[in-house]
């Protein structure tokens, strides 16, 4: 169970955040190495990043209609790399996507590329993203919520699977948050840090190509972004914890970022 202050959830939901209009099917055996098929439209807030000929690079999530959140390795740039709104089936052109432009990409003043420490970017929308069924926003974590380790949250994108470097439909697992002190025993003394939360060494894992995407857990119905994927084996090894950004300790970064631009 997810311990966040009941009255969140009261909030989200009447700012439309984190309720998708069609609800996804969660089963705890969904993997992204090894690929399971998500519901169509049912990650709403999901962002595929682009270059500019199509191909997905890294993930995303919406969080108003003018501001999307992922990773600072993915390095995206303004001008070059577009936002892709409504995406579920890579493969083909029939959807009712939307394919915006980046005015501005913000990474943390602080993220370092060695340790992948504040491992986040925003980014404004040249113009707004439009509201539809299969395109809403996710809700943060507050900077004062806490997610107990063993909730199971899951995490979304067209990464790497077993089978296929790249899936044509959106991918989705379920996976268990995993305590600082149990990550650091594996990864080794001084390799987690605050801005950074371990979900997964449960079978399933994200993978290349999932970075910067969401890691959502619910409470109360509504959908809250924990963490943005961020770093882990680079085999995908599944009985190794992935490592996302922590929301929470990154909020009040992103919550003024967003206000001074």
């Amino acid at each position: 169970m997810l311990w966040i202050v009941s009255c969140l959830a009261l909030v989200a939901s009447t700012l439309g955040c984190g309720v998708p209009a069609i609800k996804p099917k969660i089963s705890i055996n969904n993997r992204i190495v090894n690929g399971q098929n998500a519901v169509r439209g049912s990650w709403p807030w999901q962002v595929s990043l682009q270059q500019s000929n199509g191909g997905h690079f890294c993930g995303g999530s919406l969080l108003n209609q003018n501001w999307v959140l992922t990773a600072a390795h993915c390095r995206v740039q303004a001008g070059y790399h577009n936002v892709i709104l409504g995406e579920y089936d890579l493969a083909t052109n029939s959807e009712q996507i939307q394919v915006l432009r980046i005015a501005k990409a913000i990474s943390h003043p602080y993220y370092n590329s060695q340790n992948f420490n504040n491992d986040v970017t925003l980014l404004r929308l040249a113009t707004p993203a439009k509201m539809t069924q299969t395109v809403s926003p996710v809700c943060l974590m507050s900077s004062s919520a806490n997610v107990s380790p063993g909730t199971l949250c899951v995490t979304t994108g067209w990464g790497r699977t077993g089978v296929t470097p790249n899936p044509r439909y959106l991918q989705q697992a379920t996976l268990p948050i995993m305590s600082s002190t149990q990550c650091s025993q594996f990864w080794g003394q001084g390799r987690i840090t605050d801005s950074m939360i371990c979900a997964g060494a449960s079978g399933v894992s994200s993978c290349q190509g999932d970075s910067g995407g969401p890691l959502v857990c619910q409470s109360g119905g509504v959908w809250y972004q924990a963490g943005i994927v961020s770093w882990g084996k680079s085999d995908c090894n599944v009985r190794s914890p992935a490592v996302y950004s922590r929301v929470t300790y990154l909020r009040q970064w992103i919550d003024q970022t967003i206000a001074s631009n």
